[in-house]
Order: C-alpha cells, then sequence, then structure tokens
C-alpha cells in the first residue's frame, strides 16, 4: 500500500511540511515531523521539504492490479420531469468517443421513478447499457439519495470513467461521490480526450478567469470523474433503431434519508430553457437602466428566444441570477446570440463564444465583444433595439 514516510536522521522539525499540508494532516513532536492517520497522500508535503527527510512510497503492482479492474465509460444521465435532459445526450456524445477510444461499453445511469421509457432515447444516443434504478421515492432529485445509489453502483461496476453535467444537479452530485469514493474530479471541462499511451482521461478546463486552458489527469485513483458544461459537447446523431441492455441493479435504497425533497418551485424563466434555447439575447449594463431590460425581453420574445444577461446587471439587481451568462453563471451556445450593451469581459465571452452565431450591439467600436461576434453593429442600445423588434415582427407576422 502507498505511503509516507518521515526519514527521522533527515527531519529537523522545521514545520514547512505542516504549513504545507492542506488536511492538518501532520504534526511536530519532538522536533520530528509526523504523519497523522487523516493523510490523503497528496504529497504536497514531500516538495516543501528541504531536507529530502519526507519520501512518498508507493505500491505501485498494487495500484495497478487495483485500477485494472475498472472498465467502461458511464455518463449520468439526467432528467426533469421524466424526460432526459439535453446534457445526458450531450455527455453521451462525447463518452462515446472516450469509449471507442478504450475499446469499452459505453453506459448510462438512470435514476428516478417511471422512467424507463427514457432507456430508449439513450440507446440511440450511443449508450451501449443503462443502468436503471427506480423508486418511487427517487422521482425528485435527491442530493444524499442518489449520491449513495451512484456511490453503490460504481463500487459494485466499477467503471474507468464517469461524467456528469455541470448543471445544478451535476454540481452537486459530482463531488458527493467522487469524496466518498476518494477520486479526483474536474468540473467544468470543456473538452476530454484519452491519453493514447498511458489510456488515461485526459480533463481539459479553462484556468485562471478563463485565460489558459488547463489540462488534469487522475492517473492514480478510478473512477476518472469530470463534469461538463452544456451545450459544451456535441450530441451524436441518433439512431433509432439501435438497442442496448437494461441493468436493474440490486440497491439499497435508504427509506429516510437526512435530506426530503418536499416540492419544486419552478421560475417563469423556466419557461425557456436557457442552455437549451436555440436564440438568446442577453442584455448588459450598456442599457442604462433596469427598465430597458424589457427591450431586451422583448426581442426575446418575438424570436421565441430566452433573455439572458451580464454578470454586471444581476449584480446590480436588475434581473434575476437565473438568467446570467458567463463564467459564474451559465454557459450557452445557441444558434443565435444577442449580446445588447454588453462590453465583452472575459468572465462573460467564456459562457457563450461557441455560440454558431453572435451578434453585438454597443456604442463603442472597440468593445471586445466586436473580436468573437460574427456580426456587429455599432450604435446606441436603446435605438438599435426597436428597430430590430419592428423588423422583426414584420417577418414574423
Amino acid at each position: 500500500m502507498s505511503c509516507i514516510n518521515i526519514i527521522a536522521e533527515k527531519c529537523f522539525g522545521c514545520g514547512l511540511c505542516v504549513s504545507a499540508c492542506p488536511f492538518n494532516a501532520i504534526e511536530v513532536t519532538d522536533k520530528k515531523a509526523e504523519i497523522l492517520d487523516n493523510c490523503t497522500l497528496c504529497g504536497s508535503c514531500v516538495s516543501s521539504c528541504k531536507f529530502n527527510a519526507i519520501e512518498f512510497v508507493k505500491d505501485e503492482e498494487a495500484e495497478s492490479s487495483g485500477l485494472s479492474s475498472y472498465k467502461g465509460v458511464w455518463v449520468f444521465a439526467e432528467h426533469k420531469n421524466g424526460e432526459a435532459r439535453q446534457i445526458a445526450f450531450e455527455l453521451l456524445g462525447s463518452g462515446r468517443k472516450l469509449a471507442d477510444d478504450l475499446s469499452v461499453p459505453l453506459s448510462a445511469v438512470l435514476i428516478g421513478s417511471e422512467i424507463e421509457k427514457e432507456a430508449e432515447k439513450l440507446f440511440a444516443y450511443g449508450a451501449d447499457k443503462v443502468y436503471l434504478v427506480e423508486d418511487e421515492s427517487l422521482r425528485l432529485f435527491n442530493d444524499e439519495s442518489y449520491a449513495d445509489i451512484f456511490v453503490q453502483l460504481i463500487k459494485s461496476y466499477k467503471p474507468e470513467i464517469v461524467l456528469m453535467g455541470a448543471t445544478t444537479y451535476g454540481r452537486s452530485l459530482a463531488p458527493r461521490v467522487a469524496s466518498r469514493l476518494n477520486t479526483g474530479l474536474t468540473a467544468d471541462c470543456t473538452e476530454l480526450s484519452i491519453d493514447p499511451e498511458k489510456k488515461i482521461l485526459m480533463q481539459t478546463r479553462p484556468a485562471f478567469g478563463g485565460n489558459l486552458m488547463a489540462t488534469i489527469i487522475c492517473p492514480n485513483h478510478h473512477p476518472q470523474m469530470a463534469t461538463v458544461r452544456p451545450k459544451v459537447m456535441k450530441p451524436i446523431q441518433p439512431d433509432e433503431s439501435r438497442k442496448g441492455e437494461i441493468i436493474r441493479p440490486e440497491i439499497n435504497i435508504n427509506s429516510n434519508p437526512k435530506v426530503k425533497v418536499v416540492d419544486v418551485v419552478r421560475t417563469l424563466y423556466e419557461t425557456v430553457n436557457l442552455a437549451e434555447a436555440d436564440i438568446i439575447v442577453s442584455g448588459g449594463r450598456g442599457l442604462g437602466d433596469p427598465k430597458n431590460f424589457a427591450l431586451v425581453e422583448e426581442l426575446a420574445r418575438v424570436l421565441g428566444g430566452a433573455v439572458g444577461a451580464s454578470r454586471a446587471t444581476v449584480d446590480a439587481g436588475w434581473i434575476d441570477y437565473s438568467h446570467q451568462v458567463g463564467q459564474t453563471g451559465k454557459t450557452v451556445g445557441p444558434k443565435v446570440y444577442f449580446a445588447c450593451g454588453i462590453s465583452g469581459a472575459i468572465q462573460h465571452l467564456a459562457g457563450m463564444s461557441s455560440s454558431d452565431i453572435i451578434i453585438a450591439i454597443n456604442k463603442n467600436p472597440d468593445a471586445p465583444i466586436f473580436k468573437v461576434a460574427t456580426f456587429g453593429i455599432v450604435g446606441d442600445v436603446l435605438e438599435v433595439l426597436p428597430a430590430l423588434i419592428k423588423e422583426f415582427k414584420a417577418h414574423t407576422a
């Protein structure tokens, strides 16, 4: 078994390793460092020691044999109101490529109540197997229950890769599962691939405010887990004739969880899902006043689209956070994205730059938004929006 050892004759009790340990798993006694039971083998202490008094001993054979028992790529098939969400199909599209590169099956995990019909859709979008767990108590998403079930499934079937959406559900479920399995988790990935030599998952995500891309690996623990933002991956063309295997595993479902979902309240904005909309009209501080968001809302209504917003307008209280697009909001990839009075901060661009067509309206010709825009309109947004609304109304009447 792998371990971290203190070489007593080299240790002088300087305490550098104590401050370097993020888990408070080292203490100095009688001028000698001591590794405590809560050590996670992260290795931070090894690099911090100036006297080479700490060594990381790996049991390569044990680790290799343990990891070799993990096979397959899994996707959490998120659903709402009994229907699989678009993010599930997007993850299957990415998972299909990973599974093919590894020559392993692609499976979906479907948890809920009376949702077996959704398995056929998952097969059509690339799944070879569906692990189906149904119970009336699972009709509504519950962090505690879903995490407990997922951990049981992983321990029983041992997938090497597990993918979840970076949605409200996925962002709550993934870290719970990863922490209980003592494995790594990379959040908000924009690209996934397999290292051709080591056959491990390469997980790429934006870092430092989107200024660079970091590729992260998890070579010593399985499953390798990642969350992916909606609209980043593309689903494959569905094949309705495709069939797969439905597996109903024996699972212990906690009948009395500590957390209970009493009801789900849906707000007005959910009439059009921002992350799945084909057309989005977003407003920024260039609108000048919160009442001018009415123009953004009207254009969105005429086009049958959704209303988005920049972080500045949300922070100012002009509109609800549920509309926020960007690194700290929702990542979107519509067919058409209108940026109205939005200058184009890097955090906002990180959430909408994958849109097929970007139409920017700003009176500043040097605004960063024009660098990514497909079409740019230099002018006062309060004059341009009424003109667009009038023109679109004339063509849709």
